[in-house]
């Protein structure tokens, strides 16, 4: 045998040379130059600003907008900004890539302008010498059909936003930007909104000077067929329809809408407006919205909700959660949703008093004033205690993460939202704040409730229209004021703490508890009937559209466990054919058997067959008074009219 180590000495000999230690490019960040001038409280030192918008191009759906920008004399930059954070939209969602065909231009002559890298929404102008005033053209080409984004226009209305249609220049607080704004609409229509001084020429409409947070904040509903009706108070109902009949709302149920603004204002004992518009589109072209703002709402329900009266009380929430927001979340704000402009990033981790809070006085003030029926309320209540009792991700995310998720998600289309949760803060936050009015009206004999706190706490400054902050503390020391407990806790484990128990605590005080029936209750059953899906939530897990298409499968269900998911369409129920009634016959019929139900489904372009071992039969959630009587429990007492002077 020849030795080794010569072997391996000719081996290394000839292998190439590793080096001791390899050498990696290794690029070094160069400091982002920061080129647009951050926010100061001052005003801008040009003057006031002309828009002008053409909203006239219903066939195109496009917006054509001429601003005239006057210049300080001087200055040789100029940097104009595109809304970005919207209040009342918690993310930065503002759609710049609708703007398209931009110029400027100084003294009728075109100038170059630069796109800032690293700020998609500034915009850099170099101004020529003696440049006194820019003009600003450019086009929005908003949405022609619902896969591109919200619909903003149809040949019978518009949804005009001054947000998605103007540049404001940057280094000043928003309120410190004067402009003086004006729109040319079709011919013909009706313009709502909350702007002061309109005067029309024509079809050709202008209003008063206003400082751009004021601007942005009052946007318009115009229309084909329009009307208006008084609620008194200084508060109006501007509705418009895709067509007239819509708009035959009965006098007695215009008297709920009356009773609406009388209720919010006794409710909250005071007015932060000078005068308020309830805008509102009656439709199914337009885009869905609801929207706050401080002087008017902006909002959509479907098109035959006020005639069909008794058949809607489902959807007719909105208004009524949108005038609560004049009070919170316009005037009072938490401190983190106040920016000074809108490119500052907003922090929502208060959006459980925001929109929580403000979704428990929407449902309240609606049963209060008869805009929705008590019974529709108390379905709505059941719906959710029901639900947050058996949703996955109640376990490993608390409610206050949540106020990420207009981030994190933009409200997106989640695949399995009951895992990954979905701004619970809404609902979860809404019976949670039902149980501190509960735990107020136990500790306190039912001589104080919530209608407390808000007094104090939002209805301070009558009159005034501007905003004031808080923060957790305050909020803590508001309701301290009205009934001392040790809310800092109440508030901390219940909305900071995953894994909490089902939010039953306020109803269970308030007299009710949570019982399960074969059929739906009354909020359930309008929306059923109203949108032709199927609710299957507490039975298979799933959710359905009006063809059957699954639009919710709940995580570990037993729909789930079988193999159904979310997009996947049911085509037979045990061999039949898919119908609403066939699939919730199967689920009964099943409770008394112990053979699977069947269902052959189709995802993509594959079938399968699936067996869904449920046996349960139909469950739907129902609020039940605890004690029957004649007495009202605490929670009739809270959904009862308050009196209004």
């Amino acid at each position: 045998m020849r030795p080794l180590l010569p072997v391996l000495a000719l081996i290394a000999a000839i292998a190439p040379t590793a080096p001791a230690s390899a050498e990696l490019s290794n690029p070094v960040a160069a400091p982002a130059a920061a080129r647009v001038p951050p926010a100061a409280d001052t005003p801008y030192p040009g003057g006031t600003i002309a828009l002008d918008i053409d909203a006239t191009d219903i066939a195109h759906n496009v917006w054509r907008v001429t601003e005239r920008i006057p210049v300080a004399p001087g200055m040789a930059e100029l940097t104009l900004l595109y809304p970005e954070w919207i209040p009342g939209e918690h993310a930065p969602n503002g759609p710049i890539y609708e703007v398209a065909d931009i110029h400027f231009l100084a003294d009728g002559k075109e100038i170059a302008w630069e796109r800032d890298p690293f700020d998609v929404y500034a915009f850099h102008l170099a101004l020529p010498a003696g440049t006194r005033e820019v003009v600003a053209r450019f086009v929005d080409t908003s949405p022609v059909q619902s896969a591109e984004g919200r619909i903003r226009m149809t040949p019978e209305m518009l949804n005009l936003q001054w947000d998605k249609l103007s540049l404001y220049p940057a280094g000043h607080y928003v309120r410190q930007i004067i402009f003086k704004p004006a729109a040319t609409f079709p011919e013909g229509w009706t313009v709502f909104t909350a702007l002061d001084g309109m005067a029309r020429q024509g079809n050709r409409a202008s209003w008063d000077a206003v400082r751009y947070d004021v601007l942005v904040d009052s946007p318009i509903f115009a229309g084909k067929y329009a009307r208006r009706w008084d609620l008194g108070h200084g508060v109006h109902l501007d509705a418009v329809a895709d067509k007239p009949e819509q708009l035959d709302l009965k006098s007695e149920n215009l008297a709920s809408y009356k009773a609406l603004a009388s209720q919010a204002l006794a409710t909250f004992g005071s007015r932060h407006f000078d005068h308020y518009d309830l805008l509102l589109a009656l439709t199914e072209k337009l885009g869905g919205i609801g929207l706050e703002h401080h002087r008017s709402s902006e909002n959509s329900m479907h098109a035959e909700t006020l005639i069909k009266w008794d058949d809607s009380g489902w959807d007719r929430n909105v208004l009524a959660h949108e005038f609560a927001h004049s009070w919170n979340g316009k005037f009072r704000r938490p401190e983190g949703l106040w920016t000074p402009d809108y490119r500052q990033p907003m922090k929502g981790d208060l959006l459980w008093v925001y929109e929580g809070q403000t979704q428990f006085w929407g449902y309240v003030l609606a049963a209060r004033s008869g805009v929705q029926p008590k019974d529709v309320v108390l379905g709505y209540l059941a719906k959710y205690a029901a639900r947050y009792g058996n949703l996955p991700g109640r376990e490993w995310r608390s409610v206050e993460d949540t106020t990420r998720d207009p981030v994190i998600a933009n409200r997106r289309d989640l695949p399995f939202w009951t895992l990954m949760r979905s701004e619970d803060y809404y609902n979860e936050g809404m019976l949670v704040w039902l149980e501190a009015d509960q735990v107020i009206r136990a500790g306190t004999a039912g001589k104080k409730g919530l209608d407390d706190f808000a007094k104090a706490f939002f209805g301070i400054k009558d009159g005034d229209w501007g905003e004031v902050t808080y923060g957790f503390d305050d909020v803590v020391a508001g309701l301290n004021a009205i009934y001392p407990y040790d809310w800092a806790e109440f508030l901390r484990q219940r909305l900071y703490q995953p894994d909490q128990p089902a939010p039953l605590a306020g109803l269970e005080r308030g007299g009710y508890h949570l019982v399960w029936k074969d059929e739906p209750n009354p909020y359930e059953r309008q929306y059923m009937a109203q949108t032709k899906g199927l609710d299957l939530y507490h039975s298979l897990g799933l959710e359905l559209d009006k063809d059957g298409k699954v639009t919710n499968s709940r995580w570990d269900g037993p729909a789930f466990s079988a193999g159904v998911v979310k997009g996947a369409t049911i085509v037979a129920v045990n061999g039949e054919a898919y119908a609403s009634d066939e699939l919730k016959d199967a689920v009964a019929d099943a409770k008394t058997g112990s053979e699977p139900i069947e269902l052959l489904v189709k995802r993509g372009t594959r079938y399968q067959e699936l067996a869904v071992d449920y046996h349960g039969g139909l469950r739907y959630p129902w609020l039940e008074r605890i004690q029957p009587g004649k007495n009202p429990a605490p929670l009739d007492q809270l959904l009862a009219p308050v009196r209004a002077d």
